[in-house]
C-alpha cells in the first residue's frame, strides 16, 4: 500500500489524469446500469446548484481527506483549483478535514499541499 501511494505521488498531474480517464473508460466499458447511474450521479452532484461547484469541490476534498483516499484528494484538489478556489480557501478546507479526521490525515495533507503547489497560482473563479 505504501508503494501504491508513492507511485500515485510520483506521477505528474497530467499522467494521473490521463490514466484516470483511461481507467474510467474501462470501467464504463464493462459497466452495468448501476455503475453507469452512479458515475452519472457523481457528475451531477458537483454541478452548481444552491451551493456553487466551488463549494461542492471543497466539501468533496474534506470528505476525501477524512476518508484518506489519495486518488479522491488529488481529484478534488485539481477540481478545486479549476473552480478558482484560493489558497486560503484550500487551506481552511484542509483544516476542517484535519479537525474532523484527526492526526491520521496529516500524511494526506502533506500530499495535498504538494499537489496544490504543483498546480500553481489558483485560477480566477
Amino acid at each position: 500500500m505504501a508503494q501504491e501511494k508513492q507511485e500515485l505521488f510520483d506521477k505528474s498531474i497530467e499522467e494521473w489524469q490521463a490514466e484516470r480517464e483511461i481507467l474510467n473508460e474501462k470501467v464504463l466499458g464493462i459497466a452495468g446500469l448501476e455503475i453507469k447511474r452512479f458515475f452519472s450521479l457523481d457528475g451531477q452532484t458537483y454541478r452548481p446548484g444552491a451551493l456553487p461547484a466551488k463549494t461542492k469541490e471543497l466539501l468533496g476534498l474534506v470528505a476525501s481527506l477524512v476518508l484518506r483516499c489519495d486518488d479522491c484528494i488529488l481529484y478534488h484538489t485539481i477540481r478545486s483549483h479549476e473552480e478558482g478556489v484560493s489558497t486560503e480557501e484550500f487551506q481552511e478546507a484542509c483544516s476542517v478535514g484535519l479537525i474532523v479526521g484527526g492526526s491520521i490525515v496529516i500524511p494526506h495533507l502533506r500530499r495535498a499541499a504538494a499537489r496544490w503547489e504543483e498546480l500553481g497560482p489558483p485560477l480566477q473563479g
